[in-house]
């Protein structure tokens, strides 16, 4: 669904950002699920990929409360403490009636008990860099939300794709953490899904291999040392 800004956060060593991709929309044939709901493949689950019109949910998760309130152009839609059965059952209701037609089988809300249901299961912490992105935009020829990527941190005031020259294993110094470098983020078409619109309207892995001759947008990080990252914190490079 959209993205969620917040200030700071606190990051563990080997874990992820706190709540990112905690929670599923598995749909009603996913075969690859543990019983134990560990980790699973993202062909399990609905995504942009797969399903666009999840864009046009606006989500807000209170992690103080387990409360998840979903907005449907600003009116609120719908709104459960998806920690409860009771409260995945409300979730899942509305999915249903608001994707008919659209989903194989009913989709389920479902809670990860150990990794979350990242893309990766090694590089926790997806990095963005903003004049990449912008750099992007001459290749579309038109704006190019951050957002399309759903980077964990953006970073802002560096060259554009420096980010590249980090690999392999780099150590960076965020705020109180230290990250460690895995690899490049390969782009697949949800990026194509414009996040206001719910539209798919700008083939972003195409015109990244036109432009650049990859279809690679970002990195992805692991935590080495855990600590607090905050909004406007510096990066040091670590070697």
């Amino acid at each position: 669904m959209s993205a969620q800004d917040i200030d700071s956060a606190t990051l563990e060593s080997g874990a992820g950002l706190p709540d990112d991709r905690r929670f599923g929309i598995a749909h009603g044939s996913a075969i690859d699920l543990p019983a134990d709901n560990g980790w699973a493949p993202k062909s399990n689950f609905l995504q942009l990929v797969n399903c666009a019109r999840l864009a046009a949910i606006v989500a807000d998760y209170e992690a103080e409360t387990g409360h998840l309130a979903l907005k449907r152009d600003g009116r609120q839609v719908a709104r459960a403490n998806i920690q409860t059965p009771l409260g995945r059952t409300i979730i899942e209701d509305f999915l249903r009636a608001f994707l008919a037609g659209e989903v194989r089988g009913a989709p389920r809300i479902v809670e990860a008990s150990g990794d979350f249901f990242t893309d990766s299961r090694n590089g926790k912490i997806s990095l963005i860099n903003l004049a990449s992105v912008k750099d992007l935009e001459r290749v579309v020829g038109g704006p190019v939300d951050p957002v399309r990527f759903r980077g964990n941190i953006l970073l802002d005031g560096l060259p554009a794709w420096e980010e590249f020259s980090w690999l392999p294993d780099t150590r960076l110094k965020i705020g109180g953490a230290i990250l460690k470098i895995y690899k490049r983020i390969e782009r697949c078409a949800a990026t194509s899904v414009n996040p206001a619109t719910a539209e798919r309207d700008t083939n972003i892995p195409l015109a990244l291999r036109r432009g650049f001759g990859h279809i690679d947008m970002g990195l992805y990080a692991t935590v080495e040392q855990s600590g607090v990252i905050a909004t406007g914190d510096g990066l040091e490079l670590l070697g």
